[in-house]
């Protein structure tokens, strides 16, 4: 059920969606986002989003659907496409087929019903709550924690914390709870804690993400 936190946390999301896709077209450069990071994102909401024809919610749910995994792909064609030239390779080199492989391995033995959409929404989840991982490890690559880089992962963190606020109304007010989502989006945000703190103190500093990342790889 919709509540202010939850909308809240949809709105940051879709401000960190904005605020990528805004950079990347004023800029004419995708320098400084990772591309692993985008294609974990990508793989997330076409798992979790399976369902789009065949289970309907509401409008709202419908079109942030639609939302979601026409930017995500959009995202990609940006990136690899049409400012190519501009994306920074090597500096994006965290190994992110591990992080699928372990979102993989976790739905499979862990998840609330043994079927195909079940299993792929489980999926989501996991690897929801740590692709943003190269995103960060280019940041320490790079010891670069540029403006709208930065706004950018500062909302998508702020959408998560916000989500951990529903569910805890949710728990409170419906009695609703959920391990595996729970479990995730708390781990989700404790990656960017030592971020929030870089962010907020100084966007050129990364010695903390660098402290964090360091214990994560």
């Amino acid at each position: 059920m919709m509540n202010i936190f939850r909308l809240a946390g949809d709105l940051h999301h879709l401000a960190a969606i904005i605020i990528l896709l805004f950079r990347i077209y004023r800029s004419g450069s995708c320098a400084g986002f990772s591309g692993k990071s985008q294609i974990l994102f990508a793989l997330v909401f076409s798992a979790r989003y399976a369902d789009l024809m065949t289970n309907y919610v509401s409008p709202y749910n419908s079109i942030m659907k639609v939302v979601f995994i026409t930017t995500s792909y959009l995202t990609l064609y940006l990136i690899y496409c049409r400012f190519k030239q501009t994306y920074e390779a090597n500096n994006d080199s965290f190994r992110f087929e591990f992080l699928i492989l372990i979102a993989g391995a976790l739905a499979l033995l862990y998840n609330h019903d043994f079927s195909a959409m079940e299993v792929l929404w489980t999926f989501s989840i996991y690897l929801e709550a740590i692709a943003i991982i190269p995103q960060l490890y280019m940041f320490y690559n790079t010891k670069d924690v540029s403006m709208f880089p930065g706004h950018y992962v500062f909302a998508m963190g702020s959408y998560r914390a916000y989500y951990i606020l529903n569910w805890i109304w949710r728990y409170y007010y419906e009695g609703w709870y959920d391990m595996i989502a729970t479990g995730a989006g708390v781990i989700q945000t404790l990656l960017y804690l030592d971020f929030f703190y870089v962010y907020i103190t100084n966007h050129h500093n990364v010695r903390g993400a660098e402290k964090l990342l360091t214990v994560v790889v």
